[in-house]
């Protein structure tokens, strides 16, 4: 992953959710939220990602804090920001959504050559009985790396 820089990850998302699927998307920004993101300040934690009626993918609540060294035109923290995928890739991910009840979450924000790129899953919401045995697979697992496994 030469040419990577990582803004923001998604920490929940691997506890919460089963990953299906990761797509690569570009994100429409404004200039003062292009400054932000070079100063590592997002969050993506509340984000979620939908497809209206036309066909676009939108994110929502992803918060890009105000710029810090912006004026009165700063942009708006919380907007809803238009991701830059494909009619096909679009459809596809829509079918997918629709057919397996599935949902599509943001997992990180990252700088690949100069662009802010978004990196988006289909993904199942997990309950609290995975979330335990997830949780209990890790602990498993560090033991043995560790080894004080008894």
């Amino acid at each position: 992953m030469s040419g990577i820089k990582i803004i923001v990850k998604n920490s929940r998302a691997g506890y919460d959710f089963f990953i299906e699927e990761k797509v690569e998307a570009g994100i429409e920004l404004k200039g003062t939220e292009v400054k932000s993101l070079r100063e590592g300040k997002a969050t993506l934690n509340e984000a979620f990602v939908t497809i209206d009626n036309q066909g676009e993918a939108w994110i929502y609540n992803l918060t890009i804090p105000h710029y810090t060294h912006g004026n009165i035109n700063n942009h708006e923290e919380t907007r809803k920001r238009k991701l830059l995928l494909h009619k096909d890739e679009i459809l596809e991910l829509n079918k997918k959504m629709g057919m397996k009840g599935l949902s599509l979450i943001p997992l990180m924000l990252y700088f690949k050559k100069s662009r802010v790129k978004c990196e988006i899953a289909l993904v199942k919401g997990k309950k609290l009985y995975d979330k335990r045995e997830s949780l209990a697979k890790k602990d498993v697992e560090r033991k043995i790396r560790q080894g004080t496994f008894e």
